[in-house]
């Protein structure tokens, strides 16, 4: 694919897409971030899972995929429970391993970002990983986390940034742009998909425009940490 789609056409082509690498994505994400990536989502759930929370506790994974957080999110709130949401059932079906490993506490449900199925202030923690990019309204979906969040309640946001060192960037770039591709048609057989993430991620808000969207959308107390040598932004703000 040699360009994005349009925002009407992205909500069907990311649907086929990742129906399409489902069986193989968690694989390829541990080998692409070289296992790196479980760590990002572990410091967003430390930050989301330390706010005082009341009775009965619930945490929502936004744009879930495979369910990766779901389990990091029942290990630090162990008697909340945990919910994936998501539109592509190949992910959440490929990803169900995650749910059993909550003990009872976990589940998906299928769903847009910008519709959430949920009523307002439902959960005490909302987290989401690498999928913002690929909605179709990014401050809509910010919009629409918080209103499904609790007063006081938190949000950690995962995405891909640009590394604001020259040096590690172009580094970066030559990754995404050459290597990505290659072991997204050695290890899933397709390099379509990951010819996407990169052009995805250079076309995704940097961090600072981020933080002032998320500002936008209702959020508050918003500040943000660079991981992975400035390629990774993990978001933080309050209800």
């Amino acid at each position: 694919m040699s360009a994005l789609p349009s925002p009407e056409q992205k909500p069907a082509y990311v649907n086929r897409m990742f129906a399409a690498i489902a069986p193989r994505y968690d694989l390829l994400n541990r080998v692409m971030t070289f296992g790196l990536d479980q760590g990002w989502r572990r410091f967003g759930v430390r930050y989301v899972a330390a706010a005082r929370h009341q009775a009965p506790l619930r945490a929502l994974d936004v744009a879930t995929g495979t369910g990766d957080f779901l389990p990091l999110l029942h290990a630090a709130m162990p008697e909340a429970l945990v919910v994936g949401v998501d539109f592509s059932l190949p992910m959440m079906q490929a990803g169900l391993s995650k749910v059993f490993a909550t003990a009872g506490q976990g589940a998906y449900v299928g769903g847009d970002a910008l519709k959430l199925p949920f009523p307002d202030n439902s959960f005490d923690a909302v987290t989401t990983g690498f999928g913002m990019r690929n909605v179709a309204d990014l401050l809509g979906a910010l919009r629409e986390m918080q209103r499904v969040t609790k007063p006081g309640g938190r949000l950690a946001c995962l995405e891909v940034a640009q590394p604001r060192s020259a040096l590690i960037r172009w580094s970066h770039r030559l990754y995404f742009n050459k290597v990505v591709p290659l072991l997204g048609a050695v290890l899933g057989g397709n390099s379509e998909a990951y010819t996407y993430l990169p052009q995805s991620a250079a076309q995704f808000p940097p961090p600072d425009h981020l933080r002032d969207l998320l500002k936008a959308a209702g959020w508050r107390h918003i500040r943000y940490r660079l991981l992975g040598l400035g390629a990774v932004a993990v978001h933080m703000a309050e209800k």
